[in-house]
């Protein structure tokens, strides 16, 4: 059997791939080399900008089936019938640290589902934690810049981290989260997943309800300690990828069964708080969980460049049933996530194969751009209406429409009756054994005694004491004794 024959970029055979040419045996390099400068002006490029967050990541291809109706609630296709199957291709990722950073570290995990449906891609973009630091998308870039690398120092600095939410008071829920025992997931398989963000759906009647996503994982959650994830980052860096990449390929497939959260549309505006911020949960007795469907994962990429870090999920990637809540953060993401990625990887990133949809085909009239490729629709007209029979518009929207009043201008008024910051952490403190909140409290404490300024670790004491008494008094005492010391 012949070898295949090596070639440029251009197609032209190679003669020698061991040796550049030179001017003599012992003489400079040439300029007329055109395989090696390929090669090394490749090279250079190899790496595009990386994500700002959630940069170090893993995915997996796999399948949604549904398994209970939900068609009372939703006309999307790809839930329609029970037993239905759509492929997804799922993206697990840290939030703060670069792309070289470890798998094992205190962090929030992003939990990006991408549906290929047969009406086009369902983006579902979500974290392994039901709420959020902040709840209004203008503070989204001042929190990141906080939680990053310090632009002088280089490194992240407790300084700052502190001295956001010290000037955050809604991040005390998702501050308390983090720092307790599911702050660090022993693996991506072992941690639930979450929407986070209120999602709308519509009937086929065109009733409207609000939903939010719950994947609790079939694996069972598991979790390291600081004293664990520290001694796994030192030894293995790529702990979550190993994990993920070994399971699949010996055959044990990972999954989670997806339930949801369902509010009547009519019910949002006379709610106890604002169900649509991003900072607070939906209580399990007043919104049961109801079962959708599993999703199971069950093939690795083939190439983690081209499929883990050109995934583009975009949250305004909706399918007829499904549309967005009125949710502010939501709101900002549906601009912000498909800018990123027009930055990242271009205009025609949606052509890529992984972004690209499998049971359809996107049919529009975008034309050229960085990246465009040959299936540009020939002599089809890129311009709408036409008389050539070009696509058209349905005319039928994705979701119910949402009702809306008031002045324009930025409100800070809460608008419902239980909007404080506080409630929900202290109600998930006082959910805690003993010892859970003996190591969350040492986790945060570990955090605030390393901050230089007195008045930030006070602020943040505060808020902890605001959410329950002896929450912050524990805190206080633990920050006080690592002083000491």
């Amino acid at each position: 059997m012949s070898k295949r024959v090596l070639t440029t970029e251009s197609g032209a055979p190679v003669a020698d791939n061991q040796n550049s040419a030179t001017a003599g045996v012992g003489g400079p390099l040439l300029l007329q080399d055109q395989h090696l400068l390929e090669k090394l002006a490749r090279f250079n490029r190899e790496r595009i900008p990386e994500r700002v967050v959630h940069a170090r990541g893993s995915g997996a291809y796999g399948h949604f089936e549904v398994t209970d109706d939900v068609t009372g609630f939703t006309y999307a296709d790809f839930l329609g019938t029970v037993g239905k199957r759509t492929e997804v291709f799922l993206r697990f990722s840290t939030v703060a640290d670069n792309l070289g950073g470890a798998d094992a570290v205190r962090d929030p995990r992003g939990f990006a589902v991408k549906f290929y449906t047969e009406e086009g891609n369902y983006d579902l973009v979500g974290n392994n934690t039901p709420v959020f630091f902040v709840k209004d998308p203008v503070k989204f870039p001042d929190f990141i810049h906080s939680q990053k690398r310090d632009p002088f120092t280089g490194k992240q600095e407790p300084d700052n981290v502190w001295d956001f939410w010290a000037h955050s008071p809604e991040a005390t829920h998702q501050v308390t989260w983090l720092m307790g025992d599911r702050g660090i997931p022993a693996s991506y398989r072992h941690m639930n997943g979450y929407g986070s963000h209120t999602y709308q759906w519509t009937n086929a009647e065109g009733e409207a309800f609000f939903v939010k996503y719950h994947f609790k994982t079939n694996q069972g959650v598991r979790s390291l300690s600081s004293e664990q994830a520290r001694e796994i980052a030192g030894t293995d860096p790529n702990s979550h990828q190993t994990d993920l990449l070994q399971a699949i390929e010996r055959g044990v497939h990972p999954s989670w069964t997806l339930y949801v959260q369902i509010m009547p549309a009519a019910e949002a505006a006379d709610y106890r708080f604002n169900p649509f911020d991003l900072t607070k949960v939906w209580p399990h007795g007043d919104y049961p969980l109801r079962r959708v469907g599993r999703l199971v994962l069950d093939r690795n990429p083939d190439n983690v460049f081209a499929e883990v870090e050109q995934a583009a999920f975009s949250p305004n990637n909706f399918v007829p049933g499904i549309g967005p809540s009125p949710d502010k953060m939501l709101q900002g993401r549906l601009f912000a996530y498909a800018d990123a990625h027009r930055y990242r990887l271009g205009v025609n990133h949606t052509l890529l194969a992984v972004n690209a949809p499998k049971a359809t085909a996107a049919q529009n009239y975008g034309r050229d751009g960085l990246m465009a490729s040959n299936d540009q629709g020939r002599a089809a007209k890129n311009y709408e209406p036409n008389s050539y029979d070009g696509p058209a518009e349905t005319g039928r929207p994705l979701s119910a429409p949402l009702a809306v009043h008031g002045h324009t201008g930025t409100h800070e008024a809460p608008l419902h009756t239980k909007d404080d910051h506080f409630f929900q952490a202290g109600e998930l403190y006082r959910l805690m054994s003993r010892d859970e909140q003996s190591r969350l409290v040492a986790n945060i404490a570990g955090g605030l005694a390393q901050v230089s300024r007195d008045d930030v670790v006070e602020k943040n004491l505060a808020h902890f004491h605001a959410a329950d008494p002896s929450y912050g008094d524990r805190v206080a005492e633990a920050v006080r004794a690592l002083r000491e010391d």
